[in-house]
């Protein structure tokens, strides 16, 4: 008797009340269902030293049932199945008395006794359980017919689920972000959701996928679907371009000189891949367009021979071709150009004619200065000479007379 007392009290302190069960967790590798129609319905079995055992249905109930079915990731509980209804096992009884609150994750958080053949209990009384089976991954599409995306449209999402009386909601998650950007109340007759993304900003893009929750277990709680394949989607945000023109430094303020070289640049600070810029010139006699790749944040626009085509207002445009679609930012402020005739006074025949007139000045200067020069150069007169005099036809003429 006192034997027997012992062997009732080994059991009994072999529960745990701490909640980590009869079972350390070493010896604890996990749970199994046999001998059912799949892989979420059978006898339950633990694995406990490496060695496989049944479950004895004393206290057998939904809530530990519903612990074995969260466990195997079969969804939620729909029987506790006792007395052996999926047939007698075989080898060891692993635990008798099974104690769980029905919120565990595993087994092995719940108490349980150890099978110390304290408790009468044979495989006629083998536990077992009925689960309804693996949540199945939803799909998740986009019901537009392209993936990008300009800032400010909405992103309509279609998740697909498995028909069920007890799907809840259906959430729509961004990778890398815990809580869903969008959930959806589902009618227990639908087999899909749609999930509406408003006004996507260019921080929404990214990999996309969908979950739904079905209300089961025992107490009754969420259970949460694994996600669906990812779906990528992009925004596209095209900020409006900036331009400017560079000219000779002579032209006035918001001109070019005729048959002088100008340029317009249009530049971004966002840029795309294939994207190029449109330059856009509107006349009083129409509107001329013309392209060139954007291979960098910016790009310049040359005009050799400035003329009067070239007069008007310039605008610059960004544009870029992605998933099928194009996409052409706001047009930039106008850039107006006058096209100026040059400046008369300054005009190259005035010029030549100024320097010419110039040079024969000079000319002139260094000839008479030459002569001024040569002719203080030349001989001066001799005293008989400075007297001599001449007279003819009546004109006197004075004669210096050498002094004897």
């Amino acid at each position: 008797m006192l034997r027997f007392l012992r062997v009732i009290l080994t059991g009994l302190l072999a529960a745990r009340c701490d909640g980590v069960g009869a079972f350390g967790v070493g010896a604890y590798g996990g749970v199994r269902v046999v001998n059912g129609d799949d892989h979420c319905s059978g006898r339950v079995e633990v694995n406990l030293h490496d060695s496989w055992g049944t479950i004895c249905d004393r206290d057998w109930n939904l809530q530990a049932a519903s612990v074995v079915c969260s466990e195997l990731g079969c969804g939620f509980v729909e029987s506790a199945v006792r007395g052996g209804g999926f047939g007698p096992g075989s080898g060891n009884i692993a635990l008798v008395s099974v104690h769980c609150k029905g919120h565990e994750s595993s087994l092995i958080h719940c108490d349980a006794f150890i099978n110390t053949n304290a408790f009468i209990c044979t495989h006629q009384n083998d536990a077992g359980v009925k689960c309804s089976g693996s949540l199945m991954e939803p799909r998740l599409t986009v019901l537009s017919p392209h993936h990008v995306f300009s800032v400010g449209e909405s992103v309509y999402f279609y998740c697909t689920i498995q028909p069920r009386n007890r799907v809840s909601n259906v959430h729509l998650y961004k990778h890398g972000v815990d809580t869903p950007l969008v959930t959806q109340s589902a009618d227990p007759t639908q087999i899909g959701v749609s999930l509406v993304l408003s006004d996507v900003e260019t921080y929404q893009q990214g990999s996309y996928s969908c979950q739904y929750n079905i209300k089961g277990g025992f107490p009754p709680h969420l259970i949460t679907s694994p996600p669906s394949h990812p779906v990528n989607i992009t925004v596209v945000d095209l900020l409006t371009p900036q331009h400017w023109y560079n000219t000779s430094s002579e032209a006035p303020p918001g001109s070019v000189i005729k048959g002088e070289s100008f340029n317009i640049t249009c530049s971004t600070p966002r840029q795309y891949p294939g994207a190029s810029f449109q330059l856009r010139l509107v006349r009083s006699n129409g509107t001329v367009r013309q392209s060139l790749p954007a291979a960098f944040q910016s790009v310049t626009f040359t005009f050799p021979n400035a003329q009067s085509s070239n007069e008007g207002y310039y605008y610059c445009l960004y544009r870029v071709q992605l998933g099928g679609r194009t996409f052409v930012s706001r047009e930039s402020q106008p850039l107006p150009i006058a096209v100026k005739d040059p400046d008369p006074l300054l005009s190259p025949m005035v010029i030549s004619w100024l320097v010419s007139g110039v040079t024969f000045v000079v000319a002139v200067i260094i000839i008479l200065a030459v002569a001024k020069v040569s002719c203080n150069k030349e001989k001066k007169p001799s005293e008989l000479e400075r007297e001599t005099r001449t007279c003819v036809d009546n004109t006197y003429v004075a004669l210096s007379v050498d002094k004897l």
